[in-house]
């Protein structure tokens, strides 16, 4: 898959939010790349031979104070980590807007037990 059709399903996923979360994110940026760095692996406690789909870097706004003032959060999304799960186009879809959910959910605070329920 092309960078630029992947690029799209992220918009997609991000654009298909429900309204009164997308207005409520804040200083986030989302973005995407071809496999995790090593060093994105061990913060996320993920083995070498594991896959990471996504990963949310920052600081959680339940988290922030008042003068909360940082560089934005990211959020990455793992390209060839979903596309290696994936069968069809529409797999990738769908696993590129349930992965885009789950790290916005880090955004607002949640945890990954909160996420998996």
């Amino acid at each position: 898959m092309e960078d630029t059709e992947f690029e799209k399903l992220v918009g997609e996923a991000i654009d298909s939010l429900p309204k009164e979360f997308g207005e409520k994110l804040d200083n986030v940026a989302v973005t995407f790349a071809d496999y995790p760095t090593p060093t994105q692996l061990w913060r996320a406690k993920v083995p070498p031979w594991g896959l990471l789909f996504g990963l949310y870097e920052g600081v959680p706004q339940t988290k922030r104070g008042i003068y909360y003032s940082s560089p934005p959060d990211k959020i990455t999304i793992f390209k060839n980590s979903i596309l290696k799960v994936c069968a069809t186009p529409e797999d990738v879809r769908s696993k590129v807007r349930e992965v885009v959910i789950h790290e916005i959910g880090h955004h607002f605070g949640l945890s990954d037990a909160d996420l998996a329920k």
